[in-house]
């Protein structure tokens, strides 16, 4: 009777605790794959719009100044003021054409048939009535330049000559923008530049939503556990079983919060307008720099940088917060089942005491957001001296520099493992007592 009054507190317990548990690794699931889901969205959309194929590119610079200089040759239409102008640099260029020919017909000539022209000419010709006829001339000119089928004529020699230029200036960034481009609209299924960005706007911000609202379910259902060890603190029967359970659920935070993105580095120049001829050429969402990592990720870059000191740095990373902790919980999941093989096993009680001072799941914490603000103080720092408010040229920044759901959760599992290291040592599980 006795035996059956143990049991089934404790089969019930660890049914109502296993469903919280899968629960948990459900959400923790969900929370890994959309963060490599948004880590890989960011990634392509940094590509595409990376500063180097936009406000560093001269194709780009060549595109959008071609199309102003065509459209203001296409729209060009003289007004009565500008035609003014310009019959007075005609009449003014024809005077100094006809000085020109005075003066030549009027030098000293040695030939009989110099002399013979220059006397015809000056008694035929009068200068003074000739220039008396330039400002008809000049009207004649620019009268017909501003006939249709003339500035029509004018309109198709400046547009070839554009042309012309612009095939001329180029550089090697284009042949690969246009690849990269293609490839990752057809990969999200998109034509062009725009509806890429719409696209891409609206995936992050469903996978943003859901991202937060698996993140908040995973710790709530850690906080049911520990309301679960409030309400059976005096149960101690129960205890072995709600601690061994309560460490699987600690190792599923610490698997996520490993896994997921807890850091993402994002750098942009939001939009740059630089006006021509009247006109603005506009950069927007030009990347500058992007980041994102996990702890898995962090290790895994370290390790395959060729210098011995980022392997080390990785190696030390991978041992004092991913195996050390997972050794640790293995340690206590052992000690607590009360074994008396293995109770007073010096490896196990090394593993599940000793090896806390080894621990570094908190240090990691710490470092990761004393990086958060370093990196977010200079990022803001350099972006406010590229903040540009001028009458041709204006530019705004932008940092989206934030810790991700990872850091939380892995924030998370440092708390949990403290919390259930002061329910060890208040409880009849403790080393005293062992």
């Amino acid at each position: 009777m006795n035996i059956r009054k143990i049991a089934l507190p404790n089969i019930l317990l660890v049914i109502c605790l296993s469903l919280l548990l899968c629960a948990e690794a459900w959400f923790g699931y969900q929370v890994s794959k959309l963060s490599r889901q948004q880590e890989e969205i960011k990634t392509d959309y940094s590509v595409v719009n990376n500063i180097t194929f936009g406000i560093l590119s001269v194709d780009q610079w060549r595109e959008k100044m071609a199309n102003v200089v065509d459209e203001k040759v296409n729209d060009f239409a003289m007004t009565v003021t500008q035609k003014k102008e310009l019959q007075k640099k005609v009449e003014k260029q024809l005077n100094h054409l006809v000085d020109q020919a005075i003066a030549e017909m009027n030098k000293p000539q040695k030939g009989i048939g110099g002399k013979l022209k220059k006397l015809a000419f000056n008694a035929l010709v009068d200068p003074e009535e000739i220039k008396s006829e330039v400002p008809v001339f000049a009207a004649t000119i620019v009268n017909r330049i501003n006939k249709p089928e003339s500035k029509k004529k004018i309109k198709s020699i400046v547009i070839s000559k554009v042309d012309q230029l612009e095939k001329e200036t180029f550089d090697n960034t284009e042949p690969a923008s246009v690849t990269v481009s293609k490839h990752i609209y057809k990969k999200y299924g998109v034509s062009g530049a725009e509806a890429f960005e719409k696209t891409i706007n609206s995936q992050l911000t469903n996978i943003q939503a859901l991202l937060y609202q698996y993140t908040y379910a995973m710790i709530a259902s850690v906080l049911l556990a520990l309301c679960i060890w409030w309400l059976m603190r005096k149960q101690v029967v129960l205890h072995t079983t709600l601690y061994i359970l309560s460490l699987m659920f600690a190792f599923v935070l610490l698997l996520v919060g490993i896994t997921a993105t807890i850091i993402e580095v994002d750098a942009r120049i939001q939009s740059l307008n630089f006006t021509l001829l009247s006109e603005k050429l506009a950069f927007t969402n030009q990347v500058l720099f992007f980041q994102s990592k996990s702890i898995t990720g962090i290790i895994e870059s370290l390790i395959r940088q060729p210098k011995f000191d980022a392997i080390l740095a990785g190696l030390l990373i991978l041992l004092f917060v991913v195996i050390l902790p997972v050794l640790r919980m293995i340690g206590k999941g052992i000690l607590i089942w009360r074994n008396e093989k293995y109770v007073k096993n010096k490896l196990v009680r090394f593993l599940a005491f000793d090896l806390s001072k080894w621990d570094m799941a908190d240090v990691m914490l710490v470092g990761t957001a004393m990086t958060y603000i370093g990196l977010n103080e200079i990022i803001k720092s350099q972006l406010s001296g590229l903040n540009i408010q001028e009458e041709l040229l204006s530019t705004v920044t932008q940092n989206n520099t934030s810790l991700q759901p990872g850091y939380y959760i892995f924030l998370a599992y440092v708390l949990f493992m403290s919390i259930l290291s002061i329910i060890l040592k208040r409880t009849k599980l403790s080393p005293a007592r062992l």
